[in-house]
């Protein structure tokens, strides 16, 4: 029998503790504070975006496996992994949900506050991985017309609604689900600069879920500055926890990097890194489907008229996270960094659309499967 495990793992890491304890001994650390000294002696390290893993981390340990609860890996040195035979292993796909309904409930907050129809505009879909090609599903759902821009994508597949950036600049909306890179052919880093925003309509509505370094900021507040009637919905920013305050000043919404934040989006992460290190160990007995989720069966009372829209935001307005992230304007600037932390450690439970019963008594047809498409349980109570 082999020897139990020593595994480090960031403690925001949903069940770490209650999942790979049965690979051997986890021992739980805050992300951020991860070093050298504290992972010198682990076999197995499972982390999050907040942990820069490369070379100065794992010089002369001797881990073996590494796993990211994330979808991006640019916080991973993986040449270096691959060089050193550590084994890897991320979870994309796994909050992809997630994001796509923050987008979603986003977009209603917007169309409420300026009383326009959604279903008039038209989105850009700035990458069209598994989020964007969730938002595209969840968007066309109810009507909306959206155009796609993924180039190293588009040289492998055919891509529906594919566009050159060119045209995808004139949308009424521009939402970005791009990895984090700086080399290759499409460097994704400072993608939104000057002359991409030149290109964007004086009103546009612009939404970052990606990664922070995607945008040049100092860019993005002078345009907004010449554009006052830019809607910026943000949800990642360069340097967290140590944000842009002038930036967050100027956003409809901006958040402190939970849109992948769903309960549900944690533990299919959690899952995905655990499968994968029963594969590596061969301990295929770790059966990590026991851990399920009980769905919340709240009924969501709607009529025709507004069904979508009232189903979305009960289920998850994003205003109030907005709310909460506003709170760092009026702190001390010494307290930003620890409040931002906080907000994402303390995050409340918010369970995705698959978990909430519309009742559609009394919806025609078209509006019951409208709903079923994004998810809702639908049916009479």
């Amino acid at each position: 029998m082999s020897q139990p495990l020593t595994i480090i793992a960031d403690r925001q890491i949903l069940l770490a503790e209650e999942i790979f304890s049965r690979f051997g001994r986890v021992e739980l650390i805050d992300g951020r504070f991860l070093d050298k000294s504290t992972v010198k002696n682990a076999d197995v390290l499972l982390v999050r975006s907040v942990t820069k893993v490369d070379f100065s981390l794992l010089k002369n340990s001797k881990i073996g496996f590494i796993g990211s609860a994330t979808s991006g890996i640019d916080h991973i040195d993986t040449d270096y992994l691959k060089k050193n035979n550590i084994i890897f292993a991320h979870t994309p796909g796994s909050n992809a949900r997630s994001v796509a309904e923050y987008v979603l409930s986003s977009l209603f907050a917007i169309a409420e506050y300026d009383n326009f129809d959604i279903s008039k505009k038209t989105v850009g879909i700035i990458g069209y991985g598994q989020v964007g090609s969730r938002v595209k599903y969840f968007l066309e759902s109810i009507g909306i017309k959206c155009l796609v821009n993924d180039p190293p994508l588009a040289e492998q597949e055919s891509i529906e609604s594919y566009h050159e950036l060119e045209k995808i600049l004139k949308a009424d909306i521009i939402t970005v689900h791009v990895p984090l890179t700086t080399g290759g052919q499409y460097p994704t880093s400072q993608l939104i600069n000057e002359s991409f925003l030149d290109k964007l309509k004086s009103n546009v509505v612009l939404i970052n879920t990606s990664r922070g370094e995607v945008v040049d900021e100092s860019a993005l507040l002078s345009f907004k500055a010449t554009n006052p009637d830019v809607t910026l919905i943000l949800d990642v920013w360069c340097n967290e926890p140590e944000i842009n305050i002038n930036l967050l000043k100027q956003c409809f919404i901006g958040t402190p990097h939970i849109a992948g934040y769903s309960y549900d989006g944690k533990l299919k992460a959690t899952k995905i890194l655990a499968k994968a290190l029963s594969k590596h160990t061969k301990n295929m007995s770790n059966n990590v489907d026991v851990y399920s989720l009980e769905s919340i069966n709240n009924t969501i009372e709607c009529d025709d008229d507004a069904a979508v829209q009232l189903a979305v935001m009960q289920a998850y307005d994003v205003r109030s996270d907005a709310v909460a992230l506003r709170e760092l304007i009026s702190m001390p600037t010494i307290e930003h960094g620890i409040y931002f932390d906080n907000l994402r450690k303390n995050y409340p439970i918010r369970r995705e659309f698959t978990n909430k019963k519309i009742n559609t008594k009394k919806m025609n047809k078209a509006m019951r499967q409208c709903l079923s498409e994004l998810g809702f349980k639908t049916g009479p109570t």
